[in-house]
């Protein structure tokens, strides 16, 4: 765990303040690319940062529910636009108070264990954090969207999910982190998707019951007013502790070379899935 947020390079590419200029289709190819990168030794290991406005990012199993028409229409009517992920997980919330961070590492010829991957992130942001008293848990959240085993919590309140992208031996570990504003009034919204997509059919898979109050922003659980800017800051401060260079870069030419062939397979994925 120690080893893997330990590198001798972490290039830090900020996507953070572009966030209403940046379709968030973009960030998933950007990941993809940097995958392949990073895994073919084109690359140091790589956090990129990222914030999209009032998107909602849903899964793959969320295109399987039998009114996803009506319940898009009902995100669209709320100012949200919808796009399918190409890694695991149900609908989430992104907003500018909510800071992706993607950590991309070569895979080793061992490889990496994918709780291994979770668990560095849980580590960095324990890090990230360390200053303030209270435990931040990793388990489950029942009643949260998009639940997973190492949801991030305290006192109970999921304020952050994990999901990882494997691909040409580069691993994407993921993370969205509810940095201020109302972690209940985002799951109200997500709750409402699925009553309208859902309504009371049944359904091969089981979609969550959201309880909007298991959800808070971190700003909400510490009691201070936190700007995306002011966990860039924790950010790049624990990044540097884990590395003997900490640089600020964009895609290389080889990244810029593949990045359009991987953003045009995640429009295509999206153009596909989204059919009526």
């Amino acid at each position: 765990m120690e080893g893997l947020l330990r590198q001798p390079q972490w290039r830090v590419i900020d996507q953070s303040v572009i966030g209403s200029h940046f379709h968030a289709l973009q960030s998933f190819g950007t990941d993809d690319t940097l995958c392949a990168s990073v895994g073919a030794g084109q690359a140091p290991a790589t956090a990129r940062t990222w914030v999209h406005h009032n998107t909602i990012v849903l899964g793959i199993q969320d295109t399987k529910l039998p009114f996803l028409q009506e319940g898009i229409q009902y995100l669209h009517n709320q100012g949200y636009q919808s796009i399918v992920r190409n890694s695991g997980g149900l609908a989430v919330v992104l907003d500018e108070g909510v800071l992706n961070i993607s950590l991309i590492f070569p895979e080793a010829e061992k490889g990496i264990d994918i709780n291994r991957g979770y668990e560095a992130m849980w580590q960095l942001i324990q890090q990230m954090f360390a200053d303030f008293p209270q435990q931040i848990e990793a388990r489950e959240i029942v009643g949260s969207y998009c639940p997973g085993s190492y949801d991030l919590s305290i006192g109970g309140k999921k304020f952050a999910g994990i999901s990882q992208r494997r691909l040409k031996k580069g691993v994407a570990v993921q993370i969205y982190l509810c940095v201020n504003g109302s972690g209940s009034n985002r799951a109200e919204l997500i709750r409402e998707f699925y009553a309208i997509a859902k309504q009371a059919e049944t359904t091969k898979f089981t979609f969550p019951e959201i309880v909007p109050d298991v959800m808070a922003s971190l700003s909400e659980l510490y009691q201070t007013n936190f700007s995306i800017a002011d966990v860039m800051v924790r950010l790049l401060n624990q990044l540097k502790k884990n590395s003997d260079l900490l640089y600020a870069g964009q895609l290389n030419e080889f990244e810029l070379e593949l990045l359009p062939g991987y953003y045009q397979r995640v429009v295509e994925r999206n153009e596909q899935v989204k059919k009526p």
